[in-house]
């Protein structure tokens, strides 16, 4: 099971390879099956065919989107992002109780692009947060009234890291 914390999409999608920063980051995106249940569990609609073009496709979009996120962006970047974000998006179809996504993974990797894009050239950009967790390398929208959030979700990082940050000031107590 995927967690999303991201707030936006295309953030989500770069959770898909954990703890970046460490010598072996880890990979969730391991087959193209991996990658049709990411987008089944992000709400893009069940069953949308993925091989290993696929696969690396998603990959491709993952670490064009994370560049430009971090601001590491390669000179090619904007013009991968726009590529992707070409093809039509997937169609909402309403079923009267739900509303579900049909289309294609080019029309998946469209929409999650144009996500992206509207990010990116949006009033929101300077908001987008890395985790300070020192485990975790989320990328996630501070959408906190302060803008001061810290970690990717309180219940995960955020626990974590005041836990111990109270483990260490009661060893270091007389």
């Amino acid at each position: 099971m995927f967690t999303f914390l991201g707030g936006r999409p295309c953030l989500d999608l770069t959770t898909t390879l954990q703890v970046r920063h460490r010598d072996h980051p880890r990979e969730l995106l391991t087959s193209p099956a991996e990658v049709t249940r990411w987008l089944a569990e992000a709400g893009f609609g069940t069953g949308i065919a993925v091989d290993d073009d696929g696969l690396g496709r998603t990959v491709d979009l993952r670490e064009t989107v994370d560049r430009l996120c971090r601001g590491t962006a390669r000179a090619a970047d904007r013009t991968r992002l726009n590529a992707f974000a070409a093809p039509p998006p997937l169609v909402p179809h309403w079923t009267g109780t739900a509303i579900e996504h049909r289309g294609d993974l080019g029309q998946a990797l469209s929409t999650l692009a144009r996500d992206a894009i509207d990010l990116l050239a949006g009033p929101h950009a300077p908001r987008i947060r890395e985790c300070a967790h020192p485990d975790c390398s989320r990328l996630f929208l501070d959408a906190s009234h302060a803008g001061r959030r810290r970690w990717c979700g309180m219940t995960t990082c955020g626990t974590k890291a005041k836990s111990a940050s109270y483990r260490r000031r009661k060893s270091t107590r007389p």
